[in-house]
């Protein structure tokens, strides 16, 4: 019959303007769920899609001979499945965790599996007799990079992507991570500077006057050591052992009484320096200054009232910096172990410095001054 669609009702054949159906469960030529008609091309055997006999009327096939199609590709990820051949194969996670992509699933960037499922955060645990708490995301930074022994790393959940890099540090080094609440941090810490994340470690290893001249042998170069003398803050003892470490000081002196304790904020303000540096603290900060004087330091402290300015100063030498108080300078027992005092020119209406700019810029003269194409001093 003409004007009949094998497979669709009378009337919808060429030129009708019909549309099959294509919902869910039917055909393109709208049957039932299956789209199998009895007797149907769905029911022929193979052969008798293939070829038509001679004698059966109608128009011969251009396809009758044409090869049998090829299967579809092998997915990439196949071989990659099915493991090596001397090995049974294994599950294995999909593709797309890998770095392939699903269809039809999200083609962004990978889902990151950093961190374990969210969970309430608790408490920060409270340190140990032999533990120190470095706080801040730059000082964690340095502590890794200096190779502090970690026994576990503190974030807070509000900070995970800002943190993912030393976490998946922390991870690398199975350093266990430990999710707190920040304001338990912040009472943990001291201070609310801490940028979500601190590491506990080891409690630090501190250095002898013997350890800070063996560097400077070491680094054949004449002993540079910076001392502290009774500083009151711990924000201007971290930039000044900031200061420290960028002039290249061979360590810091500093007293282990009436000084400013080295707390996480004073790391914090160190920018992780403290990592990197010697630190000496001693009993008698007087008689280390004698000491260092008989092994042939000079000993140069910062007094307004002095005749010589820092650039006219002779810092070439082996020399220990001292820098006193913010409110009431050097001591008179540190006075008295001076070999000179400088000052730092001011033009200024303002007749003082404050204590870490000024010993930053004391150290930085002195670092100049060893430049072997800076121009010599006077004293």
């Amino acid at each position: 019959m003409t004007g009949f669609r094998s497979g669709g009702p009378p009337g919808h054949g060429p030129g009708s303007g019909y549309t099959p159906r294509r919902g869910a469960g039917f055909s393109d030529g709208g049957h039932a769920p299956g789209g199998r008609v009895p007797g149907g091309r769905a029911d022929r055997p193979d052969a008798d899609r293939r070829s038509r006999p001679a004698d059966r009327p109608g128009p011969p096939r251009d396809n009758a001979s044409a090869p049998e199609r090829p299967r579809r590709p092998t997915p990439p990820w196949a071989d990659r499945r099915a493991g090596p051949p001397d090995r049974p194969s294994a599950p294995s996670a999909p593709p797309w965790a890998r770095g392939g992509r699903p269809p039809g699933r999200h083609v962004g960037p990978p889902v990151r599996t950093t961190w374990p499922p969210a969970r309430p955060a608790g408490p920060a645990p409270e340190l140990g007799p032999d533990e120190e708490l470095i706080a801040g995301r730059r000082p964690v930074e340095e502590a890794f990079a200096a190779q502090r022994p970690a026994r576990r790393l503190l974030v807070t959940p509000q900070r995970r992507q800002a943190l993912e890099r030393i976490v998946l540090h922390a991870t690398t080094l199975r350093i266990p991570i430990v999710e707190v609440e920040g304001g338990s941090l912040t009472a943990l810490a001291g201070f609310d500077g801490h940028q979500g994340v601190a590491v506990v470690v080891e409690a630090r290893r501190f250095a002898s006057l013997d350890d800070l001249l063996a560097r400077s042998i070491e680094h054949a170069e004449p002993a540079f050591v910076l001392v502290l003398d009774s500083l009151e803050d711990p924000q201007n003892v971290g930039t000044l052992l900031r200061s420290a470490e960028a002039a290249g000081v061979h360590g810091v002196v500093f007293p282990t009484e009436r000084q400013a304790p080295l707390t996480p904020a004073a790391i914090k303000a160190s920018a992780g320096a403290t990592e990197h540096l010697l630190l000496a603290p001693v009993d008698d900060l007087p008689g280390a200054l004698t000491d260092l004087h008989l092994r042939g330091l000079r000993i140069v402290g910062s007094d307004a009232e002095a005749a010589l300015t820092a650039r006219e100063a002779d810092l070439r030498g082996a020399t220990a910096i001292v820098v006193g108080s913010e409110g009431h300078g050097l001591s008179p027992a540190v006075r008295r172990r001076c070999d000179l005092f400088v000052r730092i020119p001011m033009r200024g209406s303002i007749g003082s410095l404050n204590a870490a700019v000024a010993g930053s810029i004391l150290l930085f003269e002195a670092l100049g001054q060893r430049d072997p194409g800076a121009r010599p001093a006077t004293a």
